[in-house]
């Protein structure tokens, strides 16, 4: 295990109805709440028909096969269907629309100026909500000369209808997979179905995507990791997540595993949530890794919930 940082087309552009069509009755993300966003009303993704981007730079905290030495180009939108109460980045998941707002040309030449900036990558941070822009975005931006991977990087709850969308467009996906207890998911996301959408949603990347390629450097160009932030006091849970995804998914994916978890003021005094990862706690997890027979993963050192991995969401790069 590794160390962590942090011809089709047409026939896919011919059958995807228009985005503003499938902005009329949303049902692009498990919650199925059916939103008019076309309209202007907000969707449980708290977002309308419009898109929102927080920050678009260059990021150097993914895993070095996707961040490398140059960065990757990070694209943050803002708003999220699965609204986490341990959110990282609680600043532009929330209620209200952080960062700029974007039409899908202007999106597509962020993403051209990532790539002229020296990025990796486009890695699309949080996008599920915006699939049908973001998919009309990375076609306008390919035609136009992009040429580096497009990276979907996700929280993991989404429809497996919707990510047909991105095939052929996305080289590589990176959900995370939070849990395999129905009962944390409730009480953590309300989201009791994440366990059943995050395999469904896993199963199609996979099919997409079922086996990983690697340039000179050692930079990604195509494949899947899976993210599993482990959280405080649930190693029992986050040994079954493991267990699923290298029992079901073998070598076809990669495996991050995480202990970056830093409490938010919103459950500071959270009887689990309230304190960061122990040593002991990742180490008896990484362990159980290795116990399974996992070679395709990433691991972090030290106190990485020291350091900031989150970034200034003040629409840098959306202008």
């Amino acid at each position: 295990m590794e160390r962590s940082g942090r011809g089709r087309e047409d026939h896919i552009s011919a059958v995807t109805p228009a985005p503003e069509e499938l902005m009329k009755h949303c049902m692009l993300c498990p919650r199925c709440c059916g939103a008019d966003r076309a309209s202007g009303r907000r969707g449980r993704c708290h977002a309308d028909g419009r898109i929102y981007v927080a920050r678009a730079a260059l990021h150097m905290w993914e895993e070095p096969c996707i961040s490398g030495e140059e960065g990757s180009g990070a694209v943050f939108f803002s708003g999220c269907s699965l609204g986490c109460i341990f959110c990282q980045n609680h600043e532009i998941s929330g209620t209200e629309p952080a960062g700029r707002e974007v039409s899908i040309e202007k999106l597509s030449d962020i993403f051209l100026k990532l790539q002229g900036q020296g990025a990796n990558n486009i890695n699309l941070v949080t996008a599920a909500h915006y699939i049908p822009q973001t998919a009309a975005a990375i076609r306008i931006a390919k035609e136009n000369g992009l040429i580096v991977p497009v990276v979907y990087n996700s929280s993991g709850y989404e429809k497996a209808e919707s990510l047909k969308m991105l095939e052929g467009l996305v080289d590589i996906y990176l959900p995370d997979f939070k849990y395999m207890s129905r009962k944390l998911a409730e009480e953590y996301s309300g989201a009791p179905d994440y366990p059943e959408c995050a395999k469904e949603a896993l199963s199609e990347m996979v099919r997409q995507i079922p086996g990983a390629e690697f340039d000179r450097r050692g930079i990604m160009k195509k494949g899947i990791i899976v993210r599993h932030l482990m959280l405080p006091g649930h190693l029992p849970d986050s040994k079954k997540v493991v267990r699923y995804l290298y029992e079901t998914h073998g070598d076809h994916i990669y495996i991050s595993m995480m202990n970056q978890y830093t409490p938010v003021p919103a459950v500071k005094e959270h009887p689990h949530l309230g304190r960061k990862v122990r040593k002991k706690e990742y180490e008896a997890l990484l362990d159980y890794a290795i116990s399974l027979g996992v070679e395709n993963g990433f691991f972090q050192e030290g106190e990485t919930a020291e350091e900031s991995f989150i970034p200034a969401f003040n629409g840098e790069g959306a202008e």
